[in-house]
């Protein structure tokens, strides 16, 4: 992955490769400036945590310090003896008027004791029978259920204090405990007593100094319920996820609001104490200011890739100039009006090397203008020399033919032989036309043919497989009948047999192929390595298959030619390829 990374890297434009350069280089800094910011927003964090850590310290401690004398508050009912009295009474009495005299008087004792003060809403007194006895400022009937787990936990606590949540119906919290006959040390269990905390008015008398703030003041116990909330709307233990063991303070979010949220575990109760601050209303000029710095940044970065784009290009753009005039020189646009696009460079590197391009252009273009006529001069008279190298040679064999004939032959043989003749030698004298249809050089090889068979007769079989549609196909000429005319001096004249040559014009991969094939004893590696060299001696003034090669490659190029494939005793097949429709010679 890493690789095609760099791969993809390395083959950019150089422009691109300097504005992603540029553009890391300005990431850089910007992802070092806004680390350097987030940490001094730490550091507010920090020291805003410290604050409302102390605010949090001194209320937690009022809290508790009131909560500590509510639970002294329980043990001096639970240990006073008129209490005690009231209850042994109530105990071994079956007389209703009795019961209600000696309720009127706990009543009236439980106010002596403190059943009126601020923060208590009422007494709540019950005997073994759970009878409640009731006073203070709010006395309230507790639900059953409630009533149960009240006295379920105080028994679990053996006479100590046991503090109980607010209920469903009830806001208050409990602080209970079992009351115990203490005068014989029986200790039998004579009831129980249950203070009603109002919470809420010990909370706001003590933290009224968090109220300019919008600041919420929570309590939960050590189970997760819910002993205090400033704020009823929500559950804010679903906000944070679970109770916080330790002491300090994180983010939180609720309905789209964001809330810094400080907590502190408190020594007596083993009660979490919470402050939760609304963090946009505590940091508005922090928010501010760090909404302003990101949007200038990123004005900042959008300027800078900007300008570092625009400077990128005047150095790149040159260069990529100079590189698309190289690639018109490649693509063969060798027009020197083409080279000028009118453009000023400076006098740097870059428009060095474009005055530098422009006059080695101006050079090229002068050594073309002298060697270019020169050049197709050479060709088309290399070309013609050696055409001409086969007409002497067609001439000298075909009219040993005739004479060969007319000796062993009647008149009409010599008739058609001279006939062929004729024909042949017109079409190689005119030299005007350098290529002809396949349809012309098969006739010129049917004629070769005809002579050729009146010489050997049975023994020479020529046969032909072309397509129609390949006959108007444009080639040059005088290529197909030397290679027969090798087949019959190679194959031919050394076979007691007959032999068979064969004549192929296919279509292939765009390119036409012709094929001339025969059955004679064919040629070894190394004479036939010396014919692909072209360093074999014809035999008499023969025209050697180098020569025709050259002559193609010369008129289309060094990917067409002439192939030989050949082995003893299996024949030689010669191939010869040449450009499809399209065909435009060089010369």
């Amino acid at each position: 992955m890493i690789y095609q990374i760099k791969k993809l890297f390395l083959n950019l434009r150089l422009k691109y490769k300097m504005v992603i350069l540029t553009t890391l280089v300005l990431l850089a800094f910007s992802i070092g400036g806004l680390f350097v910011l987030q940490y001094a927003f730490h550091l507010y964090n920090q020291e805003i945590y410290r604050q409302s850590a102390q605010a949090l310290q001194v209320s937690s401690n009022s809290v508790e310090a009131e909560l500590k004398k509510m639970e002294r508050l329980s043990y001096q009912v639970a240990t006073d003896r008129y209490v005690q009295s009231f209850l042994l009474n109530l105990h071994e009495t079956d007389s209703s008027y009795q019961q209600y005299i000696i309720g009127t008087d706990l009543r009236k004792r439980l106010l002596q004791i403190g059943a009126l003060n601020k923060y208590i809403l009422s007494f709540q007194v019950y005997d073994t029978n759970d009878s409640e006895y009731a006073s203070g400022n709010v006395p309230i009937n507790i639900h059953s259920k409630r009533l149960q787990k009240i006295k379920r936990e105080a028994i679990e606590m053996s006479g100590g204090a046991s503090w109980v949540s607010p209920g469903k119906n009830d806001p208050s919290i409990i602080v209970a405990r079992t009351i115990r006959e203490y005068m014989n040390f029986s200790l039998e269990r004579l009831g129980m007593v249950g203070i009603r905390v109002n919470i809420e008015e010990i909370v706001n008398d003590l933290t009224n100094n968090l109220d300019d703030q919008q600041t919420k003041f929570l309590i939960y116990d050590d189970k997760g319920e819910k002993i205090f909330s400033s704020e009823n709307k929500a559950s804010f233990l679903n906000i944070i996820g679970k109770i916080p063991k330790e002491q300090g303070y994180q983010m939180v979010k609720h309905n789209g609001e964001r809330y810094f949220l400080t907590y502190s575990k408190a020594d007596h109760l083993n009660w979490t104490y919470m402050i939760l601050t609304p963090y946009d209303n505590l940091f508005t000029v922090i928010t501010q200011a760090k909404t302003a710095v990101f949007i200038t940044y990123s004005i900042l970065f959008l300027i800078m890739i900007f300008l570092g784009f625009r400077f990128t290009g005047m150095i790149v753009n040159p260069i990529e100039s100079l590189n698309q005039k190289m690639k018109k020189v490649q693509s063969g646009d060798w027009q020197e009006k083409n080279m000028d696009d009118n453009s000023t460079f400076t006098k740097d590197e870059a428009g060095q090397m474009h005055a530098n391009f422009q006059k080695m252009m101006s050079q090229i273009h002068h050594l073309i203008d002298e060697n270019y006529k020169k050049q197709l001069l050479i060709r088309e008279s290399e070309y013609k020399t050696l055409q001409a190298q086969l007409n002497p040679h067609f001439l000298y064999n075909t009219l040993e033919s005739i004479n060969w004939s007319a000796k062993v032959a009647g008149e009409k043989k010599i008739s058609q032989m001279a006939e062929s003749l004729g024909f042949v030698l017109r079409s190689s004298i005119n030299m005007k036309d350098m290529l002809i249809s396949l349809q012309k050089e098969v006739a010129i090889v049917d004629h070769y043919i005809t002579i050729q068979q009146y010489r050997f007769e049975d023994r020479l079989i020529f046969q032909k497989d072309i397509a129609p549609e390949l006959l108007e196909r444009k080639v040059p000429k005088f290529i197909i009948q030397p290679i027969v005319e090798n087949s019959i001096r190679y194959a031919l004249q050394e076979m007691v047999d007959s032999c068979t040559i064969l004549l192929v014009a296919k279509e292939k991969n765009n390119c036409l192929m012709l094929y001339i094939r025969d059955n004679g004893p064919g040629m070894d590696t190394d004479f036939l390595e010396k014919v692909d060299k072209g360093t074999t001696q014809p035999k008499g003034n023969g025209i050697g298959l180098k020569n025709i090669n050259d002559r193609i490659k010369l008129l289309f190029g060094d990917q067409y030619g002439l192939d030989i494939k050949s082995s003893i005793k299996t024949g030689t097949t010669i191939s010869i390829t040449l450009p499809g429709e399209e065909l435009k010679p060089y010369v």
